[in-house]
């Protein structure tokens, strides 16, 4: 359930304009949301919604226009470059669509690679807790290109595990993995927030996605304009249909 300390993270009237004039695209118009502490969110909505934007303003990966994000009590808005790049590396965790693992490295390597650049120990009890959850015992010695996609993802998972930060954000964090590997993944997510009171932000389109969190935030237009507790895919499914009629179902692929 989630807690009713602070936000792990929120926006507060936050706009991203691209270019100027004419021309100007208005990627997020005044976006004030909040995110939960120990909850897993998703953001939803038609392709061009301004969701991928939105988080990487939330995770400080972009920077906002006007209004103000916050990461706990920081301002994201009032950080210079290096103490962006420390809020980036200390306190925040990264699941993408494309992996980004280094392709040198072992898996074991990877997953510790950001708690070793912060020159920080590895909490080896920690480690051994979430490589044993998400099943990667006997892969720590493979190489990426050694893995199927599903558990080069968990592999992911588990380098933003590993430095317990303080929200993990996920952008489209099951886009290139089949069914049977995007509820693996969705499942790791869920139980980090439910076993190790993780917090979670993902962008998705997937709507079987969506139905593993506890609330999804939808934008339309850069805009929130709506939200829902306790989805599922169904659910889900339903309210895109109001605002993105001609969305195809990822379901009925």
């Amino acid at each position: 359930m989630p807690s009713h300390s602070a936000p792990a993270a929120r926006s507060q009237d936050l706009k991203k304009i691209y270019g100027t004039g004419e021309t100007a695209v208005h990627a997020l118009d005044g976006v004030t949301v909040e995110f939960a502490t120990g909850e897993f969110t998703a953001i939803m909505g038609p392709s061009g919604s301004g969701k991928s934007t939105l988080m990487h303003c939330l995770a400080g990966l972009d920077s906002a226009t006007s209004g103000q994000v916050f990461i706990g009590d920081t301002d994201l808005t009032s950080l210079s470059d290096k103490e962006m790049t420390q809020l980036r590396r200390d306190r925040v965790g990264f699941v993408f669509q494309a992996f980004n693992l280094v392709p040198t490295l072992t898996a074991l390597e990877n997953i510790t690679l950001p708690v070793d650049i912060a020159g920080r120990k590895v909490d080896k009890d920690w480690l051994d807790t979430v490589v044993g959850r998400l099943g990667l015992g006997d892969r720590l010695g493979h190489r990426p290109g050694e893995l199927s996609g599903g558990q080069q993802q968990r592999v992911a998972c588990a380098r933003a595990l590993v430095g317990r930060p303080e929200i993990i954000f996920g952008d489209e964090p099951t886009g290139n993995l089949d069914s049977r590997s995007s509820g693996e993944v969705m499942s790791i997510l869920r139980a980090s927030v439910d076993e190790f009171g993780q917090t979670v932000v993902i962008v998705t389109h997937d709507p079987r996605a969506a139905g593993y969190a506890d609330r999804v935030v939808f934008l339309s237009d850069g805009s929130v304009v709506d939200e829902m507790r306790d989805p599922t895919a169904d659910s889900v499914l339903d309210r895109m249909k109001q605002f993105d009629p001609a969305a195809m179902s990822p379901l009925a692929k």
